[in-house]
């Protein structure tokens, strides 16, 4: 009869994780004696914790982009999302780059992922030509990082913009629907997403957070760049999503959303230069909504 010690160190969570890495029939055996609660061993790519960890202090991440972290959460964002290791994920907008540095190395060895970015094709004179080359760069220079992400130029005007039907696990959108609201394109991309998604999929959305009783115009959007909540869920609602779960991982008390060039005023863009620098910088990034949508 094994020492009650020994018992427990067997049934130990860390325990029972390594042996599901060699072994996963006889991990389930000893989960099973180890009582009820032990005996939900988890799959070696079920969770994305390990994985995100080591992301998030790899070395493609620049200097900068790790000093965000303090205003993104980006570990705790992507864990309220649900971001699994073996998941097919589009990053929609990807910009710099700044998410898709943490997100490849997770899925790189089990998963997918496709971001969508400007054409690097296009107008020389286009700031979204000039991101997607840079972007490019970027992937290029650090192929053992982004050598297995699919970068996509997307237009939403044509069916199945994001892919086939039913073939995403996850879509992830980060500070971009503003702009989408602004276009008059949000209602489109919300359909392409839900397209795109198999059932059970998630949408993840973070956004500037506009205050409470601010209407949704187009026109305030464009101004201010924040977003009442209550707009995005309903169009999210309209396109057949159900809200999942809403999380303050990205909230600021500190934000006012009272500055004379929005939301652009605060960190990192600093639009207003040295005027009031401290004082902005002081607010930290802006207050955004983290949602979490599924397709039934």
């Amino acid at each position: 009869m094994p020492s009650t010690e020994r018992v427990a160190n067997i049934c130990s969570n860390d325990v029972l994780e390594n042996l599901a890495m060699k072994n996963l029939v006889f991990a389930f055996v000893v989960a099973a004696a180890c009582g009820g609660a032990q005996a939900d061993v988890k799959n070696p790519t079920s969770g994305s914790s390990v994985e995100l960890t080591a992301a998030l202090s790899s070395s493609a991440r620049t200097d900068a982009e790790k000093a965000r972290d303090v205003y993104r959460h980006p570990k705790e964002t992507l864990e309220f999302f649900g971001l699994k290791p073996d998941m097919n994920v589009i990053e929609l907008a990807s910009g710099t780059g700044w998410y898709t540095a943490i997100l490849a190395p997770v899925v790189a060895d089990h998963g997918k992922l496709h971001v969508t970015s400007g054409d690097p094709n296009g107008p020389a004179d286009q700031e979204s030509t000039k991101r997607a080359k840079d972007l490019l760069d970027r992937f290029q220079r650090t192929p053992a990082v982004f050598g297995k992400v699919d970068t996509m130029v997307v237009d939403f005007a044509k069916e199945n913009a994001l892919g086939p039907a039913g073939s995403a696990d996850m879509v992830l959108t980060f500070r971009n629907a503003h702009g989408w609201i602004k276009g008059g394109s949000f209602d489109r991309v919300l359909a392409d997403i839900f397209a795109v998604l198999k059932s059970g999929g998630i949408l993840g959305v973070t956004e500037h957070r506009a205050a409470a009783g601010v209407a949704a115009d187009p026109q305030v959007i464009d101004k201010t760049g924040y977003v009442p909540e209550s707009f995005v869920i309903d169009r999210a609602a309209a396109a057949g999503f159900k809200l999942a779960g809403k999380s303050e991982i990205n909230a600021n008390a500190k934000d006012t959303k009272d500055y004379p060039e929005g939301v652009w005023t605060l960190p990192p863009t600093y639009r207003r230069g040295e005027v009031d620098h401290a004082k902005y910088q002081a607010i930290g990034e802006s207050d955004r909504m983290t949602l979490k949508f599924v397709k039934p």
